[in-house]
């Protein structure tokens, strides 16, 4: 795959991705239609809560040497978060609204964090996971990575369940008032293929970037200096490639390790610690100075975990899921790098400032601050 088919791709893909936020700034009335499901599924890729998919897909989809596959990849990774999406549609027309998907999505949260954690130490070369006894009857797609790739859409595609923006909500309850699962299926899938268009942009672009420089030295009508340059840029771009190949394997593994345990301290622990921190607050109030609908919508009630805990115990709890593979990986790889004291450091001072009560805000976006909203409206 060339550069100028990639370029294509990206350029089709801004076009959409443009249009598709332009029109949801300006809608006022939110009337719930494929259009809509998909726009909202784009503006998804600014929030706080889905933005770190970013740092999964696109290491996920670099490190694969020929562009084609990356960008395989990439649209697997994609039809699995739609797939995810299309069940939550069919669970909240069943349960009939929004509430109804708490104890199915604490579940989610354990098992897809739990997930992601795993592939990500696989990853990092940490695990290794037989495959079973029976290998020569799994899909050739499997073996190739892109099984691989559509498990964790599907896994990590719960990203974002617990943030919705306005035109999410207006979305879920339109799905939960029809009681249809059909519809709620269609709806879902398509807002999971809005939530998947900025991800497969920016995979895209990154391709663009990473895609080597082939030689064609012996292509009929090239001289003997063409030869030589375009051999040169090849090996150059061949080493290029190999140099950064390990650190991408080293970010794939982190971004997933990351991700694991964001989502999994969720579902354990529920999303108070994440809500009411200074970072989202800053982020999401940015979003909607932008513009309200790119943001969360305000005073949504904020999701529980299974067990109750301080916003401390959440910070901590993510810490730990990512120091732990930190130091794991540092021990069996004997690496030396500072960096990674560093890091581990960094976390260490968040989590003494998360127990201090430092990166707290006085109302995240839960029903106290709606409650807040609405009585200063009066």
């Amino acid at each position: 795959m060339n550069n100028k088919l990639l370029g294509l791709l990206a350029l089709i893909l801004f076009v959409i991705i443009g249009n598709g936020l332009l029109w949801l700034a300006i809608q006022s009335d939110n009337a719930v239609s494929a259009l809509l499901s998909f726009a909202a599924g784009l503006s998804m890729i600014f929030l706080p809560c889905t933005l770190p998919l970013v740092f999964v897909i696109v290491p996920l989809a670099a490190k694969e040497e020929n562009p084609a596959r990356g960008l395989g990849v990439a649209i697997a990774f994609s039809l699995g978060l739609a797939a995810t999406l299309a069940v939550y549609g069919i669970v909240t027309a069943f349960l009939g609204g929004y509430f109804g998907l708490d104890e199915f999505t604490r579940t989610m949260f354990v098992v897809a964090g739990a997930a992601a954690l795993l592939f990500g130490l696989t990853e990092l070369g940490l695990l290794r996971v037989p495959l079973p006894v029976f290998t020569h009857n799994i899909p050739a797609w499997v073996n190739q990575g892109y099984g691989k790739s559509f498990l964790l859409g599907l896994f990590l595609g719960n990203a974002g369940i617990g943030c919705p923006n306005p035109a999410f909500y207006v979305l879920l309850t339109y799905i939960a008032s029809t009681g249809s699962a059909a519809t709620g299926a269609w709806l879902g899938l398509v807002h999971g293929l809005g939530r998947a268009a900025p991800l497969i942009f920016l995979v895209l672009l990154t391709l663009l970037g990473m895609n080597p420089v082939r030689s064609h030295a012996r292509a009929k009508g090239a001289s003997p200096e063409d030869s030589g340059a375009a051999t040169s840029n090849g090996v150059k771009s061949v080493q290029w490639i190999s140099k950064v190949s390990g650190k991408v394997h080293l970010w794939t593994g982190f971004g997933l390790v990351f991700a694991g345990a964001f989502i999994i301290t969720i579902g354990l622990l529920g999303m108070h610690w994440w809500e009411d921190s200074i970072f989202h607050a800053a982020w999401n109030q940015f979003m909607y100075n932008v513009h309200p609908n790119f943001a969360e919508q305000p005073g949504h009630p904020v999701r529980e975990g299974i067990f109750e805990a301080g916003a401390a115990a959440g910070w901590w709890s993510l810490i730990i899921f990512i120091l732990i593979p930190m130091v794991w990986y540092k021990i069996s790889h004997g690496i030396k790098s500072a960096g990674f004291w560093i890091i581990g450091a960094l976390l260490l001072v968040l989590g003494v400032l998360a127990s201090s009560g430092l990166i707290e805000v006085e109302r995240g976006h839960g029903e106290a601050e709606g409650n807040h909203v609405e009585s200063g409206h009066q």
